[in-house]
């Protein structure tokens, strides 16, 4: 089963004189819906996944509206349906994860923003920047600049959230420029709550549909000769049409205060961690009214020139707070500055750090120096002592420490299929030697961490086989591409496995067939398994046959002659096949499938199936493995091996041994895997297998019965 989202689904029929309680993403869904959307697409990723797995959840509800949702095979896709808005009154938003998603995305992009659009184009983006994300530190700003499109930065308060994205679409449409909506990650999980509103089927949709298509208009393709007139149309008309709306909307906030000899400019996603930190200076009150003026950018491209220039050339001093580099907005404030000869002194990274997430701590640390040059008086000694007793209280901690925490870098979930088949690549290379490894975007790139710690590169989500390409002509030993199925249909069929078919590469690839995109909240892909084969699955506790589309059949109809499917927890035999792959006198493509479904996807399935039977009162079989504490010699092989949550250490009970011995702990999902290690790798055989029956049969309680009386005579 998966994650069921039927309470958000009822939150998005709310109508006028209705509240809305909830999470910001799920309040940007229900904005667009508001905003008579026509269609949606994206592509799944943290933070923003919820809003379009919520809308293909949603789909009664969206045909009723006459909404068209597509889930996209990648960035991309989603992007270039955005084209709809080109020649079509047609409002359209589309989502995925930045900064990687916007890279994957940024050709169509490119060739949407020059023609413009006619209908609305929302680009909704989960900034995941800062030491909470996922992905490399860039920004979206960049591609708003070199593509010429409107970049919303909303201030995290749900009422302006969703007025933004509402704005949003009329900004696009006013100045024919497609706008991106950026969400850093608190902003998509802030709570709150706004009234809110009918939504609005669109005039053109899927239960209205259109007779013709529109006329040709060459002016409209992103195609020389017509892309130089789209060149100048940027400067002349789209970008002044877009910040007469901003001004005349008032999209961006100017919040005044009694300082009014300073000011500060902000981004809008900003604004909460500002005030927060103003408080710790006793310059902002707990409902967030600051003594220092504020302008609160809830559009940080296009700025307007003229507003920018009103707010500073009252004041002395103002400081600009830009998270992340370069610092795109300081350098335009201060041209902006410079060609009107305002000579107001301009802070900004100075006094802030160019890189980095700036939480509360980090924002007092500048706002505590530039207060001290402008605002001298004893709130300064009461933000230092704030931040020092941070510092005390951290040092206080550690100091309760015997010594300091382990380092505990994230890993696989227990019972992951993936960590079986990195330990027989670990056992493989003890008989081939090391080799190069092009690791990948995924869950398998947890196999960078201990205790296996392989992978020498990560260059883009279905990448790792295009990324050995320049390796492999230099080594002496054959090369290994890793990816997963998300990553197979993303970009690694094309960028990958046709390149190097095409080139004659002579390179192992291994692909993890886990039944969904695991890595992004397991999502369905187009080799999901169908419910039946899950359940035939269940029953006989083997690996999930693919009854729709399946990798293996793709790369065959590719011209894949080496091709290897194996169990993912058999680590004796993929350990084997990995030494065929490497061995082999086949000079080409070699691709091994590592097949075993996706272990909270199926934990989430039978759970509740086995709660079910139990509630019936009917048999339920379950295995777990365990340690005999007699047996274990205490050499932890097992667990360098496997690095399994469940398989850890506890105190000897032999007084004569004073070395720890290894123990599997109650979350253990008896995937078998650290038996199976035991056996690949020769280890001490001090693994047991146990069956655990629930409303045993009839013979089964006489037979466990007489064992219990023999085992009892065998103890007196």
């Amino acid at each position: 089963m998966e994650v069921s989202f039927s309470h958000e689904i009822e939150t998005l029929r709310l109508g006028a004189g209705q509240t809305f309680h909830g999470e910001g993403i799920l309040a940007i869904t229900k904005a667009l819906l508001q905003s008579g959307v026509a269609y949606v697409g994206g592509y799944q990723g943290a933070p923003v996944s919820h809003l379009l797995d919520v809308m293909v959840q949603a789909k009664p509800y969206m045909d009723e509206l006459g909404v068209h949702v597509e889930a996209c095979a990648n960035e991309a896709s989603a992007a270039a349906m955005l084209g709809a808005s080109i020649h079509y009154p047609l409002r359209g938003a589309v989502t995925w994860k930045s900064i990687v998603g916007t890279n994957v995305a940024s050709d169509a992009l490119s060739n949407l923003s020059s023609p413009g659009v006619k209908g609305g184009a929302l680009i909704v983006v989960g900034e995941d920047y800062g030491e909470g994300a996922s992905v490399i530190q860039e920004r979206t700003h960049a591609y708003a600049l070199k593509s010429t499109m409107c970049l919303l930065d909303p201030r995290p308060d749900l009422g302006v959230m969703v007025r933004m994205v509402e704005e949003g679409f009329r900004l696009s449409e006013a100045s024919n420029m497609p706008c991106i909506l950026e969400l850093r990650i608190r902003a998509c999980h802030v709570r709150g709550s706004f009234e809110a509103r009918d939504n609005r089927s669109p005039a053109i949709s899927t239960r209205a549909l259109m007779e013709n298509p529109a006329g040709f208009d060459y002016a409209r393709l992103a195609h020389p000769p017509a892309t130089f007139r789209q060149e100048k149309l940027k400067g002349e008309e789209r970008i002044p049409a877009a910040r007469q709306y901003i001004v005349d909307n008032r999209l961006n906030e100017l919040m005044p205060g009694k300082h009014q000899d300073l000011g500060i400019i902000v981004q809008g996603g900003l604004y909460n961690s500002l005030v927060r930190s103003l408080q710790q200076l006793e310059l902002a009150d707990a409902f967030g009214a600051s003594d220092v003026p504020l302008l609160v950018l809830n559009v940080t491209c296009p700025l307007v020139p003229e507003q920018i220039a009103a707010f500073c050339a009252v004041q002395r001093a103002v400081l600009v707070v830009e998270e992340g580099q370069p610092e795109y907005i300081e350098q335009e404030i201060a041209t902006i500055l410079r060609r009107r000869d305002i000579q107001t002194r301009l802070h900004g990274k100075d006094l802030l750090p160019a890189a980095g997430e700036y939480s509360v701590e980090v924002l007092t640390q500048g706002l505590t120096q530039f207060a001290a040059s402008y605002l001298p008086g004893p709130a300064i000694e009461s933000a230092k002592r704030w931040l020092a007793g941070n510092r005390e209280r951290r040092s206080a901690v550690a100091a309760q420490l015997a010594q300091p925490l382990p380092i505990r870098p994230p890993s696989f979930c227990i019972g992951c299929p993936e960590r079986p088949v990195f330990s027989a690549l670990k056992l493989a290379q003890q008989d081939i030697g090391a080799v190069h490894i092009a690791a990948d975007i995924g869950c398998h790139a947890f196999g960078t961490f201990e205790p296996f710690a392989m992978g020498h590169s990560i260059l883009g989500y279905g990448m790792s086989l295009a990324s050995r390409a320049g390796v492999s002509p230099m080594m002496q030993r054959r090369t290994l591409a890793i990816m997963g199925d998300g990553g197979f249909w993303h970009n690694g069929l094309l960028t990958g496995v046709q390149s190097a078919l095409f080139n004659h590469d002579d390179a192992v690839l291994l692909i993890f067939k886990n039944g969904y995109s695991s890595a992004t909240g397991t999502q369905n892909l187009i080799s999901t398994p169908e419910a039946a084969s899950r359940e035939m699955a269940d029953a006989g506790m083997q690996s999930l046959t693919h009854t729709n589309t399946r990798i293996e059949s793709t790369l065959q109809g590719l011209g894949v002659q080496w091709l290897r499917t194996v169990h993912s927890y058999r680590v004796d035999k993929m350990r084997a096949t990995l030494k065929e792959a490497f061995t082999s006198d086949f000079n080409g493509l070699k691709v091994i499938i590592a097949e075993g479904e996706c272990q909270l996807e199926r934990q989430r399935r039978i759970k509740p199936w086995i709660a079910s039977l139990l509630k019936k009162g009917k048999r339920v079989l379950r295995v777990k493995y365990g340690v005999d504490e007699d047996v274990c010699n205490g050499d932890h092989a097992c667990i360098r091996l496997s690095g399994c949550p469940t398989l850890t250490l506890k105190d000897n009970p032999d007084p004569l041994k004073v070395d720890p011995v290894a123990t599997v702990i109650d979350g253990c999902v008896g995937c078998g895997l650290c038996g199976e290690n035991a056996q690949a790798a020769t280890l001490c055989p001090s693994f047991y297998r146990a069956e655990v029956i629930q409303n045993p049969n009839w013979h089964e309680r006489l037979l466990a019965g007489m064992r219990g009386t023999f085992v009892r005579a065998l103890q007196s």
